[in-house]
């Protein structure tokens, strides 16, 4: 059965959606908030908080590991520890979406993701 399996495809392959879900959750993780679009906000919020989840559950050493794959710097790999830390009493959650309006060159919505 494919019940509630309508995630999001971005308009992309799945490599090219992987990738850019990469590059937002890297750029996300150094600035600490990130500006785009809802539909790829949407899917940002998915991808880190899965992200976060799983680093919270696993020992050191192999949430290390699961970070390298999914950040693509060490320095942001080392930010998402930071920030990891500083969620110890959320189980979930840990991102805010607040929408900004509209974009004026194509009208596209856009929103504002944050650490809440």
């Amino acid at each position: 059965m494919r019940h509630r399996k309508n995630r999001g495809k971005l308009g992309r392959k799945a490599d090219h959606r992987k990738a850019l879900l990469r590059n937002l959750a890297t750029s996300f993780a150094l600035h600490g908030k990130l500006t785009t679009t809802v539909t790829k906000a949407r899917a940002l919020i998915a991808y880190y908080e899965r992200l976060i989840t799983l680093a919270k559950r696993a020992d050191n050493m192999n949430a290390i590991r699961m970070i390298q794959r999914h950040l693509f710097t060490i320095e942001a790999q080392k930010a998402f520890i930071e920030q990891v830390k500083g969620l110890d009493g959320k189980n979930s959650g840990y991102l805010r979406l607040t929408k900004l309006g509209y974009r004026d060159g194509d009208v596209a919505h856009i929103a504002q993701v944050e650490l809440s």
